[in-house]
């Protein structure tokens, strides 16, 4: 909300009477949004950001008539999810220059989003086998920013196969970090977006994109693996820090068991239990690592997946097994 109101309502509406903002107004405010090449689903939140206010302002008499009445709310048309086969993904590693791949890893790694995966963090790592993702490098501000659906301060954890974690290491050794611990900076400080969009506009120019995926196919490339392996959608929304499980459905739903006709041409094999074998290529990895994926599960015990060996964290018990334990007995 403070990013739409910050970035997109004052600069445009800002120095106007509240009374003087009518809905020929807020159409025309859509309208500059839309030149300005602001994303449509973007416009729909800042829409509704917009709306709140002004129906706020009418409804406690500052304003003489409803400031958004007919205004239609800008049309988002859910993009077709395009997954890149486990080939271009291989290439892209391999092609593109130490930052945007750095990038890349943490996206079909961890499911990080492109903020997210700008922010990336050696600090970030809490366990062998885990990545706290607490922040992003804002596209707009282009400043540190809480996570999307989230309030300051909260964050969400996700699997960090080993792999990634060697890989970002690697980086670290050869590129150093700031004070802070970011991997990736620019002249700013940040790895902000128009740096991002700079390096993949060169990427696809270089390396045109399979079936029209982009860089956030990336990101879907961590779903497919996920829900093709069997990890339920519940946990899938979780690590991808959805709001909910509605907006994780409509977008994977196809990728679920018992709809992997889909998956199955994508991913080529490539699954958690099978070992990462692309992820890191493109920072300097020669050798594929087999990567291991916690659980939480009830009562705080904590799983690793790996293969089709499901192993207690502390290295007490393992037990094979293509499932998930039944239990925590023994804790």
């Amino acid at each position: 909300m403070d990013s739409s109101i910050n970035v997109h309502i004052i600069p445009r509406l800002g120095s106007r009477k509240v009374n003087s903002v009518t809905p020929i107004v807020v159409e025309r405010f859509l309208d500059e949004l839309e030149t300005d090449g602001v994303g449509r689903g973007n416009q729909v939140n800042i829409f509704r950001v917009l709306k709140a206010i002004l129906r706020d302002a009418y409804g406690k008499g500052a304003m003489a008539d409803d400031p958004v009445k007919g205004v239609q709310e800008p049309e988002y048309v859910r993009e077709k999810v395009v997954i890149p086969p486990l080939t271009s993904v291989k290439k892209a590693l391999t092609a593109a220059d130490e930052d945007l791949a750095l990038e890349i890893v943490m996206m079909v790694g961890c499911g990080l989003r492109n903020g997210e995966a700008r922010a990336v963090n050696i600090n970030n790592v809490v366990a062998d086998d885990v990545y706290r993702v607490h922040e992003q490098i804002h596209s707009n501000t282009h400043k540190p920013a809480k996570l999307k659906h989230r309030r300051a301060g909260e964050f969400r954890e996700v699997p960090l196969p080993r792999s990634v974690r060697e890989a970002m290491k690697r980086y670290e050794e050869k590129r150093g970090t700031t004070k802070e611990g970011y991997l990736l900076r620019g002249p700013s400080g940040y790895y902000t977006e128009p740096m991002e969009r700079r390096r993949v506009q060169k990427f696809f120019k270089d390396l045109p994109a399979a079936d029209g995926a982009g860089m956030y196919g990336f990101r879907h490339y961590f779903a497919s693996n996920a829900l093709g392996s069997g990890i339920p959608i519940t946990d899938v929304a979780e690590w991808m820090g959805h709001k909910s499980i509605e907006e994780t459905y409509p977008t994977y739903w196809r990728l679920m068991p018992g709809k992997l006709q889909t998956v199955r041409s994508a991913r080529m094999g490539w699954l958690f239990g099978r070992g990462w074998a692309a992820v890191g290529a493109g920072v300097g990895a020669t050798t594929a690592v087999r990567a291991g994926v916690t659980r939480r599960r009830g009562g705080g015990c904590r799983f690793r997946l790996s293969g089709r060996q499901v192993v207690r964290s502390s290295g007490h018990q393992v037990i094979r097994s293509s499932g998930r334990p039944a239990s925590c007995a023994g804790r």
